[in-house]
């Protein structure tokens, strides 16, 4: 029975979807004016292993993660300059433009890391009719207010505003996280809708003749219009908390009169050399700057793996590397795996041990996603059979079909491990065995070195040998 830690309750609750085995979740998705970093693909993967685990105990999931492409401020709230704006000026080219060639390389990211793409990915930028509609919505029933162009919510109309976040009206403090904005009826309303005739992008609407949406908006939009007025879960980071998803729920709630999420996952910060990631400090790293140093994005996603999504991770390139070696020998031992014939006799203790480890992980998983203690339990059977197949000759065709079964949560791309070798790898491996079997050591010897020279190891195994890839 999963359990997930709801921080709208602060309390782990039992799962259970509002239709049966469909699940409808919303993800914050990026904001397309650079390339997405490694602490937005903390929250990412988490997401994906999120659905990839409901979709393993067979829940339909629908998911939904949008795509800003305009409104997103330098301050993550009102204040500032909105991002496209600020890209589009430093790079010489339209926010279109900006929007296209970002866009393109997180979806390539994403394919990297293996992140399943969700249903769809909609733009802000699409959906402006929806957006100006619901803010009219808000005006029509006395939740925000209209100055000079600019559309405001009042957050005081809206009791619960801090449910998620704990920033209640009682404890918001003018000037404390926002700036002064004298149009404002409280420092700590937000903007709908902002007019601005100098910003780049503007669309006409009820309140001026070239403004912009907003930030939060977007989000209760396109959660609504796909999804429903009601979801499931809404997924993000923890920064995302306040203002950002707080005021979601306000504008949302106020317009339809219903719950808007019933479960909020949040995921914890990002640290990388025990220090809040910043260019200045040399410590921000995106995918591209990884491979540049030979680390792969499925390496990244086992560090993440690796640690709970709930707890502080520090990233370390020397935490990459490792995670690097563990991946290359997971490969290893299932290409071992594959070499190991099928007519064997099957292994009470490696029985015993799978059914352990199916049990682990699955209770692991319901346990608010503790991916920490199912991977564990996985390399807990990778090292016992490892010790057995080393001694004996067993089946070992259902330890390959478990692993494969936990990676379908896991995501690291187990199946596509293949034991294809190159024709002349195989014919020295079989000239070694011969010598081995003639007594020939020193020719065995001397063919095992042309094998790594070639960049292959040989493994000798009580049913004989096995080739193995140095490296993948």
């Amino acid at each position: 029975m999963l359990k997930l830690y709801n921080s709208l309750s602060k309390k782990k609750e039992v799962f259970k979807p509002l239709h049966a085995k469909r699940v409808t979740i919303y993800n914050c998705g990026p904001t397309v004016y650079n390339y997405a970093h490694i602490g937005n693909f903390r929250s990412y993967v988490l997401e994906d292993i999120l659905r990839r685990y409901l979709e393993y105990t067979d829940y339909q999931v629908k998911e939904i993660m949008n795509i800003t492409d305009v409104g997103h401020m330098t301050s993550d709230a009102d204040s500032g300059e909105d991002k496209m704006e600020k890209a589009a000026k430093k790079e010489g080219k339209t926010p279109k433009e900006i929007a296209e060639v970002y866009e393109k390389a997180f979806f390539t990211d994403i394919d990297k890391i293996n992140i399943k793409r969700a249903d769809k990915y909609p733009r802000a930028t699409e959906h402006i009719k929806e957006m100006i509609e619901l803010v009219k919505k808000l005006l029509e029933k006395g939740l925000a207010y209209q100055v000079a162009g600019n559309v405001y919510y009042d957050v005081t109309k809206f009791k619960q505003y801090g449910k998620l976040s704990g920033n209640t009206l009682e404890q918001l403090k003018a000037g404390a996280r926002l700036e002064i904005n004298k149009e404002k009826k409280n420092p700590f309303d937000f903007a709908l809708w902002i007019s601005d005739p100098k910003h780049i992008m503007g669309w006409k609407s009820p309140w001026s003749e070239h403004g912009y949406p907003g930030w939060h908006l977007e989000c209760s939009v396109m959660s609504i219009k796909y999804l429903g007025e009601t979801i499931d879960i809404h997924a993000g980071g923890e920064d995302n908390k306040f203002p950002h998803h707080e005021s979601e729920i306000a504008q949302s709630e106020a317009a339809t009169g219903k719950q808007f999420v019933r479960f909020w996952i949040h995921i914890k910060h990002l640290l990388v050399d025990s220090q809040k990631m910043s260019k200045s400090k040399g410590n921000f790293y995106t995918l591209r700057d990884l491979e540049k140093q030979g680390l792969e994005p499925l390496a990244l996603r086992l560090l993440f793996i690796q640690s709970h999504y709930q707890s502080q991770l520090n990233f370390t390139i020397e935490s990459m590397k490792a995670c690097q070696t563990a991946l290359t020998n997971i490969r290893r031992f299932i290409q071992k795996l594959l070499q190991i014939p099928n007519d064997l006799p099957e292994d009470d203790e490696i029985k015993s041990t799978i059914q352990a480890t199916e049990n682990i992980f699955r209770e692991s998983m319901d346990n608010n996603l503790d991916t920490v203690r199912g991977f564990s339990a996985i390399q807990n059977l990778i090292a016992k059979t490892e010790e057995i197949i080393g001694k004996k000759n067993v089946y070992v065709s259902n330890v390959y079909k478990a692993i494969l079964g936990f990676d379908k949560v896991l995501g690291l791309k187990i199946d596509e491990i293949k034991a294809k070798f190159p024709a002349e790898i195989i014919k020295s491996k079989e000239e070694r065995e011969l010598a081995r079997k003639n007594k020939e050591w020193e020719k065995a010897d001397k063919i095992r070195n042309k094998i790594q020279t070639a960049g292959y190891d040989i493994e000798d195994l009580p049913f004989g040998a096995v080739i193995l890839n140095k490296k993948f």
